[in-house]
Protein backbone atom coordinates (compact mmCIF):
# COMPACT_ATOMS: atom_id res chain seq x y z
CA UNK A 1 0.00 0.00 0.00
CA UNK A 2 1.27 3.31 -0.90
CA UNK A 3 1.88 5.84 1.66
CA UNK A 4 2.42 9.54 2.05
CA UNK A 5 6.11 10.38 1.95
CA UNK A 6 7.92 12.68 4.64
CA UNK A 7 10.22 15.08 3.62
CA UNK A 8 13.48 13.46 3.92
CA UNK A 9 11.99 10.60 1.28
CA UNK A 10 10.50 13.22 -0.63
CA UNK A 11 13.72 15.24 -1.01
CA UNK A 12 15.86 13.38 -4.01
CA UNK A 13 12.47 13.21 -6.00
CA UNK A 14 11.08 16.51 -5.73
CA UNK A 15 14.95 17.79 -6.25
CA UNK A 16 14.82 16.12 -9.47
CA UNK A 17 11.30 17.22 -10.50
CA UNK A 18 12.63 20.75 -9.95
CA UNK A 19 15.27 20.16 -11.93
CA UNK A 20 13.08 18.97 -14.93
CA UNK A 21 10.74 21.83 -14.32
CA UNK A 22 13.84 24.01 -14.70
CA UNK A 23 14.92 22.04 -18.07
CA UNK A 24 11.27 22.74 -19.61
CA UNK A 25 11.04 26.15 -18.94
CA UNK A 26 14.48 26.44 -20.70
CA UNK A 27 12.89 24.04 -23.32
CA UNK A 28 10.30 26.97 -23.36
CA UNK A 29 12.69 29.71 -23.63
CA UNK A 30 13.64 27.93 -26.80
CA UNK A 31 10.36 28.00 -28.04
CA UNK A 32 10.88 31.85 -28.13
CA UNK A 33 14.36 32.80 -28.39
CA UNK A 34 15.68 29.81 -30.54
CA UNK A 35 18.82 31.79 -31.95
CA UNK A 36 19.99 32.16 -28.20
CA UNK A 37 20.62 28.47 -28.13
CA UNK A 38 23.05 26.42 -30.05
CA UNK A 39 22.06 24.17 -33.27
CA UNK A 40 20.53 20.89 -31.92
CA UNK A 41 20.04 22.23 -28.54
CA UNK A 42 15.74 21.55 -28.80
CA UNK A 43 16.24 17.89 -29.31
CA UNK A 44 18.88 17.43 -26.53
CA UNK A 45 16.53 19.90 -24.15
CA UNK A 46 13.42 17.94 -25.10
CA UNK A 47 15.13 14.84 -24.21
CA UNK A 48 17.06 16.23 -21.36
CA UNK A 49 13.15 16.95 -19.53
CA UNK A 50 11.75 13.58 -20.81
CA UNK A 51 14.83 11.35 -19.28
CA UNK A 52 14.68 13.26 -16.34
CA UNK A 53 11.21 13.14 -15.28
CA UNK A 54 11.42 9.08 -15.60
CA UNK A 55 14.29 9.17 -13.21
CA UNK A 56 12.21 11.33 -10.57
CA UNK A 57 9.31 9.04 -11.42
CA UNK A 58 11.56 6.00 -10.45
CA UNK A 59 13.75 7.68 -7.36
CA UNK A 60 9.69 8.24 -6.03
CA UNK A 61 8.41 5.17 -6.80
CA UNK A 62 11.56 3.70 -5.17
CA UNK A 63 11.00 6.11 -1.58
CA UNK A 64 7.59 4.46 -1.85
CA UNK A 65 8.37 0.66 -2.09
CA UNK A 66 5.65 -0.47 -4.17
CA UNK A 67 4.30 -3.73 -4.75
CA UNK A 68 5.41 -5.49 -7.61
CA UNK A 69 2.66 -4.95 -9.51
CA UNK A 70 2.99 -1.40 -9.21
CA UNK A 71 6.33 -1.17 -9.95
CA UNK A 72 5.61 -3.13 -13.35
CA UNK A 73 3.70 -0.09 -14.19
CA UNK A 74 6.13 2.29 -12.76
CA UNK A 75 8.75 1.22 -15.15
CA UNK A 76 6.81 0.74 -18.07
CA UNK A 77 5.84 4.68 -17.68
CA UNK A 78 9.56 5.01 -16.86
CA UNK A 79 10.37 3.11 -20.43
CA UNK A 80 7.69 5.26 -22.07
CA UNK A 81 9.48 8.43 -20.85
CA UNK A 82 12.99 6.75 -22.43
CA UNK A 83 12.03 6.06 -25.78
CA UNK A 84 9.90 9.25 -26.45
CA UNK A 85 13.25 11.03 -25.15
CA UNK A 86 15.23 9.01 -27.52
CA UNK A 87 12.68 10.00 -30.29
CA UNK A 88 13.53 13.68 -29.53
CA UNK A 89 17.03 13.27 -29.02
CA UNK A 90 17.61 11.45 -32.31
CA UNK A 91 14.72 12.45 -34.69
CA UNK A 92 16.27 11.76 -38.15
CA UNK A 93 17.71 8.39 -36.76
CA UNK A 94 16.19 5.28 -39.07
CA UNK A 95 14.22 3.94 -35.60
CA UNK A 96 13.16 7.18 -34.51
CA UNK A 97 9.58 6.52 -35.76
CA UNK A 98 10.14 2.58 -34.03
CA UNK A 99 11.08 4.76 -30.51
CA UNK A 100 7.90 7.18 -31.02
CA UNK A 101 5.04 4.20 -31.71
CA UNK A 102 7.00 2.20 -28.73
CA UNK A 103 6.60 5.28 -26.53
CA UNK A 104 3.25 5.88 -27.50
CA UNK A 105 1.66 2.29 -27.25
CA UNK A 106 3.44 2.05 -23.64
CA UNK A 107 1.69 5.44 -23.16
CA UNK A 108 -1.76 4.07 -24.17
CA UNK A 109 -0.99 0.87 -22.12
CA UNK A 110 -0.81 2.61 -19.27
CA UNK A 111 -3.49 4.72 -19.45
CA UNK A 112 -5.32 1.48 -20.34
CA UNK A 113 -4.12 -0.41 -16.97
CA UNK A 114 -5.52 2.64 -15.12
CA UNK A 115 -8.95 2.29 -16.40
CA UNK A 116 -9.09 -1.28 -16.19
CA UNK A 117 -7.88 -1.26 -12.10
CA UNK A 118 -4.73 -3.00 -12.61
CA UNK A 119 -3.13 -3.34 -10.39
CA UNK A 120 -6.05 -2.60 -8.11
CA UNK A 121 -5.23 1.21 -6.86
CA UNK A 122 -4.47 1.59 -3.11
CA UNK A 123 -5.16 4.84 -2.15
CA UNK A 124 -2.97 7.69 -2.01
CA UNK A 125 -3.41 11.06 -0.72
CA UNK A 126 -0.43 12.38 -2.72
CA UNK A 127 -2.16 11.71 -5.74
CA UNK A 128 -6.21 12.93 -6.93
CA UNK A 129 -7.82 11.34 -4.30
CA UNK A 130 -7.99 12.00 -0.65
CA UNK A 131 -8.41 9.75 1.59
CA UNK A 132 -12.06 10.84 3.11
CA UNK A 133 -13.25 10.44 -0.99
CA UNK A 134 -11.90 7.31 -0.97
CA UNK A 135 -14.02 6.45 2.81
CA UNK A 136 -16.92 7.66 0.57
CA UNK A 137 -16.26 5.74 -2.10
CA UNK A 138 -15.69 2.17 0.38
CA UNK A 139 -19.24 2.73 1.82
CA UNK A 140 -21.27 2.89 -1.72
Amino acid sequence: MLMRLDRSHRLVPVALGLVTLAGVLVLFVWDVLPGMFPAGSHDFLAAFALTMIAVAYLVYQLAHRPAPREWVKAILLAIAFLFWAANQWWPNAPQSTLWNDIAIGLFVLDVFLVIVGWPPAANDESFAETAEESRVEERR
